[in-house]
């Protein structure tokens, strides 16, 4: 047990001699830092990319769109149920949808006042086989929905360092009442000729 309370001590002291305490606090501070700059990397999204193009059948496809020999969408349904997660419109939505909480797919409910904020998308509408810009605006002042699915779609979601093209945002924080309620989708162009 000596031999080990010597080792111990003469590393200590070689440590003591070899450095001070000002060079412990800079290589402390640096790691601190470092430590803090962490959350700024951008975030790597490859498993949602891989779980969107899962197989036909397998634990989570069920709530995919089904599609021609072309990959076009060509289910009915996904194209006029707006109270479906699976609405063409919705490719970029995160939350409860508005339509089924007292408003449409572009409007708020009562009591809910649209955020000045918002993020985009671009979907592709089966019906007319043309691709839309959508924007994204959440609903806030009242406490969540919650009366239908919440969608969480993020078909060419950017990494967080894009914040206008990403959906992982209180987007009510620039409003007075910050509470979220609900998503609302407003068509804002044609994204092609």
């Amino acid at each position: 047990m000596q031999r080990l309370d010597r080792m111990f001590e003469s590393s200590a002291r070689s440590l003591a001699q070899r450095t001070s305490r000002r060079s412990f606090i800079g290589v402390l501070g640096q790691i601190l830092t470092g430590s803090l700059l962490i959350p700024l990397l951008p975030i790597d999204r490859i498993h949602r990319a891989e779980a969107a193009t899962e197989p036909e059948g397998s634990p989570g496809s069920a709530h995919k769109v089904p599609a021609d020999a072309q990959g076009k969408s060509v289910s009915k349904a996904h194209t006029q149920d707006e109270q479906s997660c699976e609405y063409w419109k919705y490719c970029a939505i995160d939350g409860f949808m508005c339509s089924c909480c007292g408003g449409t797919s572009h409007t708020c409910p009562p009591g809910t006042q649209q955020s000045v904020v918002s993020w985009i998308g671009t979907c592709h509408n089966p019906g007319d086989d043309r691709d839309y810009i959508v924007s994204y605006n959440d609903c806030c002042g009242k406490a969540s929905c919650g009366n239908c699915d919440y969608c969480y779609r993020n078909e060419r979601e950017r990494p967080l360092y894009r914040l206008s093209r990403n959906n992982d945002v209180n987007w009510c924080m620039a409003n007075t009442g910050s509470d979220y309620h609900c998503t609302v989708s407003i068509i804002l162009g044609s994204a092609g000729p």
